[in-house]
Parts: C-alpha cells; sequence; structure tokens
C-alpha cells in the first residue's frame, strides 16, 4: 500500500497573528536561526540621523553630483567645526583669568594695621663694650681692639649672646619716642612691643591680634602720630664697608597686619628726618585662585601652625623661615630675628645675600595687605625749631637733622576687595562648543550618542560573528512555517509500502491524487 507524503506549507500572511510579529516572520530563515536581527547599514542609520546633511550625503538613493556635493559640504562644516572646537579648547587650556575690584561699603570702624619701626643704626656707639666690638666686627667694620690698642690675635672674651647684645645695644625706644598719639588718645613706649629683624632691635605697635586696635573715622589726626629723635650721634662710625654698611640716616617703617611678621628690610619704606611723613592708607583684602587657575596657597584647616614658630602662613614668616634652613645649612645657628628651630645657636655675623637655594613661598589664596600714598612736609619751622630747642634742651641744628613726625591713618574707612576669577571656565566652554556644533553640523549631545550607539552596534555583531559560527539546522519552524529536507526524508524512510504500491496492493489515495511519476518521487517514497 503506498504512502504519500503531502507537504503543506502555510505562509505568515496567512496566519491570524498580530501584525506586531510580521516583521519577525518575514526575516530570513538564517537569521531567525541565530535569534538576532542584523544591524542597521550607513545608509539606513544616515536616513534616520539628526546630524544635518549626513542623510542627504550617505542616505539611501543613487550617487550622483548631487550626493557629491552634500558629502563635501558636510565634510567642510565638521572641518570648520573642529577648527573652532580645537581653538576653544587651547584657549580654556591657558588658564585666563581677571581681577575684580569691589569697593566695600564704609564701615563703623576699622582694624587698625600693626606699624613696625626700627631705626637704620642697629647699635648705638657709646653701648658697644670692647667684646661687642670684637664679636661684631664682620658686621659693623669696626676694628677689634680693646682701649689700651691690643689687637684680635691677644684678645679673649667668652662667647658672646646676641640677644643680650641687640638688648643692650639697640636704640631703645623710651629714649627715641618724644610724642605719641593714637586717635586723639595719648600713648607711650608700653603700647610698642619689641620684635627682631635684620635692622636689630625694632618696635611694633598694635601687635597683639587678640586686641588690636581700631579706627572710628577716616583722615590725618585719626590714625597714629608720633615724634622720635633718631640719635645721629649715636651712629656707628664707617671704618670699613661691609655688606651691612649704611649711608642713610632715619628710620624704616613697615605697615602689615598682625599675623604677618614684619620683613621690613625687604618690604618697608623710610623716613627721613627734618621732615613729617603723612601715610595715608586703605585695606585691600585679595583673593587669589589656587591650581589650575593660578599658584596661590590654600589653608590647610589643621589646628597646627603651618610654619614653625608662627601662628599663621604668609610670604614674609616663609621667606624667613628660608633664609632659617640656609643659615642653618652653613653655619649650624640662626640670627636672632630668625624662628627659633630645637636647639640652635645665634649666629654672631650676617649673611649679607640672605638665604641660598631654591626657596618657594607661594602667595596665600586670602591676604590682606594696606595700599600707602606717602607725603611729606618740612620740619621744623623757624618758630617751632626754637621751641622744640627748648623743650629738649636741644639745639636747632639737632632738630633738624635728628627729628621726624610719623602720622599712619585711613584716608575712609573702606576697604577694597580685589579678587582673581576665571576668565573662561568648563560652562563657558561648553555652551561654544555647543554653539559651533549646531552652527556648523547641526548636533547635540544626543546626536553624539547616536554615532556612538551605531558604533556599539555594529562593533558588537561583528565581535558575535566571530566568536559563534552558528550551523544551519536542516529543519526549522519558525511563524507556522514548516520545512522537511528531501535528503532527510530519504535517509530515515527504509519506503516498505513502495513495493506493496508497485505490486497492486490496496491503495487508500485516490485515483486524482497520484501524481505524474517523476514528481511523485520528489515527494513520497
Amino acid at each position: 500500500m503506498p504512502i504519500e507524503i503531502v507537504c503543506k506549507i502555510k505562509f505568515a500572511g496567512e496566519d491570524a497573528k498580530p501584525k506586531e510579529k510580521e516583521a519577525g516572520d518575514e526575516q530570513s530563515l538564517l537569521g531567525a536561526a541565530r535569534g538576532a536581527a542584523a544591524p542597521r547599514d550607513l545608509a539606513t542609520f544616515a536616513s534616520t540621523s539628526t546630524l544635518h546633511g549626513l542623510g542627504r550625503a550617505c542616505g539611501p538613493g543613487p550617487h550622483g553630483l548631487r550626493r557629491t556635493l552634500w558629502a563635501l559640504a558636510l565634510l567642510t562644516s565638521l572641518a570648520a567645526f573642529l577648527y573652532q572646537a580645537a581653538g576653544l579648547a587651547r584657549g580654556y587650556l591657558t588658564r585666563p583669568h581677571l581681577v575684580v575690584m569691589d569697593p566695600a561699603a564704609p564701615a563703623p570702624v576699622a582694624g587698625f594695621p600693626a606699624v613696625t619701626l626700627c631705626n637704620i643704626n642697629r647699635f648705638r656707639h657709646s653701648a658697644l663694650s670692647d667684646a661687642d666690638i670684637f664679636h661684631l666686627a664682620n658686621l659693623t667694620g669696626l676694628p677689634p681692639k680693646d682701649r689700651d690698642g691690643h689687637r684680635a690675635a691677644g684678645l679673649r672674651y667668652p662667647e658672646p649672646d646676641m640677644v643680650d647684645i641687640l638688648n643692650r645695644t639697640g636704640h631703645q625706644l623710651a629714649d627715641m619716642l618724644k610724642s605719641c598719639n593714637f586717635s586723639g588718645h595719648h600713648c607711650s613706649a608700653s603700647n610698642f612691643s619689641v620684635v627682631y629683624t635684620r635692622y636689630g632691635k625694632c618696635y611694633t605697635f598694635n601687635a597683639d591680634p587678640q586686641s588690636s586696635l581700631a579706627s572710628r573715622v577716616g583722615g590725618m589726626g585719626s590714625g597714629l602720630e608720633i615724634m622720635l629723635d633718631i640719635q645721629q650721634e649715636e651712629y656707628l662710625p664707617i671704618w670699613r664697608e661691609t655688606n651691612e654698611t649704611s649711608f642713610e640716616a632715619g628710620i624704616r617703617v613697615q605697615i602689615h597686619s598682625q599675623e604677618e611678621p614684619p620683613y621690613i628690610h625687604q618690604l618697608g619704606f623710610g623716613v627721613s628726618p627734618g621732615f613729617q611723613t603723612f601715610v595715608s592708607c586703605q585695606e585691600q583684602r585679595l583673593t587669589y585662585l589656587p591650581q589650575p587657575w593660578g599658584n596661590c596657597r590654600a589653608e590647610s584647616g589643621l589646628r597646627e601652625p603651618e610654619l614653625q614658630g608662627y601662628s599663621a602662613y604668609s610670604v614674609s614668616a616663609c621667606r624667613l623661615r628660608c633664609e632659617k634652613e640656609a643659615v642653618l645649612q652653613r653655619c649650624h645657628c640662626r640670627m636672632v630675628h630668625m624662628p627659633e628651630p630645637p636647639r640652635a645657636e645665634h649666629c654672631s655675623y650676617s649673611l649679607g645675600g640672605g638665604s641660598e637655594g631654591p626657596c618657594f613661598c607661594p602667595t596665600p589664596c586670602n591676604l590682606t595687605r594696606y595700599g600707602k600714598e606717602i607725603s611729606m612736609v618740612r620740619i621744623p619751622n623757624r618758630g617751632s625749631a626754637r621751641y622744640l630747642a627748648r623743650k629738649y634742651k636741644r639745639n636747632e641744628t639737632y632738630i633738624r637733622e635728628n627729628f621726624l613726625v610719623l602720622d599712619v591713618f585711613f584716608e575712609a574707612l573702606t576697604s577694597e576687595a580685589m579678587e582673581q576669577r576665571a576668565a573662561y571656565g568648563l560652562s563657558a566652554l561648553l555652551g561654544d562648543l555647543g554653539g559651533q556644533m549646531g552652527l556648523f553640523i547641526g548636533a547635540s549631545v544626543l546626536t553624539l550618542l547616536e554615532i556612538l550607539d551605531y558604533i556599539y552596534e555594529v562593533s558588537w555583531d561583528r565581535l558575535r560573528r566571530a566568536w559563534r559560527r552558528p550551523k544551519t539546522p536542516l529543519r526549522t519552524a519558525t511563524g507556522g512555517i514548516s520545512t522537511l529536507g528531501l535528503q532527510e526524508l530519504k535517509e530515515q524512510s527504509t519506503c516498505p509500502s513502495q513495493g506493496r504500491a508497485e505490486g497492486g496492493g490496496t491503495s487508500g489515495l485516490l485515483p486524482n491524487h497520484h501524481p505524474p511519476g517523476g514528481l511523485f518521487e520528489d515527494f513520497a517514497c
């Protein structure tokens, strides 16, 4: 009895499935076997991309002159955008900054600065002993000998105490100060603190930051006004020149904040005898930018002092520390005005040029300084010269050659804030890049994400093909479509009914269902 195998082919369009699955049914059998859709080609991506001009240059359609011109226009716009973006990036990497000046509103009171003054002459000639002259020979230039004329080779003195020598031989403020007034109130030498500098024993008014004085009004007469006698008769004679030899007469003055130690030999200004010097000050609060915009030193926030011997960091304190380290390395001692290290001795000579070797002292990011305007008039006039001569029991020539008046005051009770600001920040860079991108190629950040997504899609498909090479199965069934391989059918079937069909056995097939002989062999055994 012959068996006829009928292959029923059902097309996807005949299924009663939802329309959402029709697109998947139309995929090729090989793509369905892999279980993933093929990535979009460049033409399909270009036609759907939001990048202006890409669809016209690379989208589907015939190639011709119009597409070539669009491709050239797209490449030209892209090159112009990249050129502008490179210029913007270079400008941003230079870290430009600007200075903004903002005058503050007048305050009811203003903290008065510290005022440090030093007599240019370090040692009083009458106060020097033979041992002092011997130990200070390299500093003063005086020949080391005693009153009997013995030279240095025959002299023996104990080791010097530089602090004692400076205290004993320096100019005493009680002798120099002739009058003192602050904001209309009398002051004296007790309102000054002793401080040591390269000029020896000096004095600072309003040095304590915990109890600093304040001015309640601006203008002359509302600050510090002092009259000093510089005592020129006590100046050292010049025997020979040294690095510390001075030809001037007068005092050195530095106006600074209480947290900053005086660095008067470089930051001070001179006041000459025979003149009244007016110093009009204005507080300036400076704010600098840290890295990468500037080189200022930000506060560490630690409770411990950042520099040994000083309560706060400042450029002057840093320079003094550098000088101290250079002196310690050279002579294993320190000068009196330098911060004291553990178990250090005092040097009895000067290094002249100061510190040696590299020393970097960055400016603090927040700094208070005082701008100065200096003017002067000659004193005394003829009438006041006679009066002062009678008052202090000196002659008029001595008054003109030794007396001076210093008047330090606030011009106004306003401070000036100067702040560094970034002139071209990241937000400005992103805004300019967005503007150039929109002008030349009509793109945005989302357009870049589209391009990256397409690159990822193509790359992932190629990697997946390289690492997974699936074999095509002989039987597949997708969406109701059944296929049967003929070679597999012949191998699996022994055709036991073929002989009976040919031998005249009973057949269950209808006569009209018998196909022609050649075609029947393709579908049945």
